[in-house]
């Protein structure tokens, strides 16, 4: 159940209209994509189902970023951050899904205490289906979803959806490079300027896989390279991730000597993820 670009529903809509009509051609489908997998999680914990919700609800908070000059702020504010405590919900079982894979990977499997591993993810499903279920998911959206299409559609204002794609594209471009200057400029430990640099890299991807169908071919063939810098740069972000819940969560090692191999296999791949995301910038 894995979820696409939003491409297809993109190239079917008439794109010769005006932004504010176009909003719910964008948010539906994904709104459906997270309620699906919200509804899927009930009954089957699978890893991609997890993944699944979360980058629907980030494009989501993507497209809201982009209509954000057509709504106003306080909405954006609010609903992304609801957006995101969804996420959030979902994201903790999949962090110990890509904890769990990380050890495997990187240090002596015959010595990770598996079992641990494995009901601490339970655990955090649980927990994570309990905190969807109480935030009532399918209101939220559908109430997000109605609330703006209500300010966009009683609007005075009408703007053409080839000429807002632009601006918003050029603003997220404009953000994109500074963030990278910024990285190439920092301390190999510095994560944070590199993490900033992933989040702008998947926003400017998004934008472009939205709007791709009234913008220009160079735009769009430059989705290959945002790929590419996300993957990376996401790879880093698993282990840097893992790391810290490792330490958050020692206690599932019953051995401290088995637990401090862990994290110095995990530093040592987050070292060498570092390198290989600097070759990006």
């Amino acid at each position: 159940m894995k979820v696409e670009a939003n491409t297809e529903a993109s190239r079917a809509l008439p794109h010769d209209g005006m932004a504010e009509a176009h909003f719910s051609h964008y948010a539906a489908p994904l709104i459906d994509r997270a309620l699906a997998c919200a509804a899927a999680l009930r009954a089957n914990p699978d890893a991609e189902v997890l993944h699944d919700l979360r980058a629907s609800l980030r494009r989501l908070r993507t497209l809201l970023w982009a209509y954000r000059p057509l709504l106003d702020d306080t909405f954006d504010a609010q609903q992304s951050a609801l957006f995101k405590f969804f996420a959030n919900a979902a994201g903790k079982t999949r962090d110990w899904d890509i904890l769990i894979g990380l050890l495997e990977e990187t240090s002596d499997a015959q010595g990770q205490p598996r079992e641990a591993l494995e009901a601490a993810r339970a655990k955090s499903l649980d927990a994570s289906r309990e905190t969807l279920a109480r935030a009532n998911v399918k209101s939220a959206l559908r109430d997000a979803l109605k609330e703006a299409n209500r300010k966009l559609n009683t609007s005075h204002d009408r703007t053409p959806l080839s000429k807002f794609a632009q601006q918003r594209l050029a603003s997220a471009q404009k953000s994109m490079k500074k963030r990278m200057k910024r990285a190439s400029h920092a301390k190999r430990s510095d994560y944070a300027s590199y993490h900033e640099v992933r989040k702008a890299g998947k926003k400017l991807r998004y934008l472009i896989e939205f709007f791709e169908p009234v913008l220009k071919k160079k735009q769009v063939k430059s989705v290959t390279s945002l790929k590419k810098l996300q993957k990376r740069f996401g790879e880093l972000n698993d282990v840097v991730a893992s790391e810290q819940l490792l330490r958050d969560n020692q206690s599932v090692f019953s051995d401290e000597a088995l637990s401090a191999r862990a994290l110095d296999s995990l530093a040592k791949e987050r070292k060498r993820r570092m390198r290989a995301a600097a070759r990006l910038l």
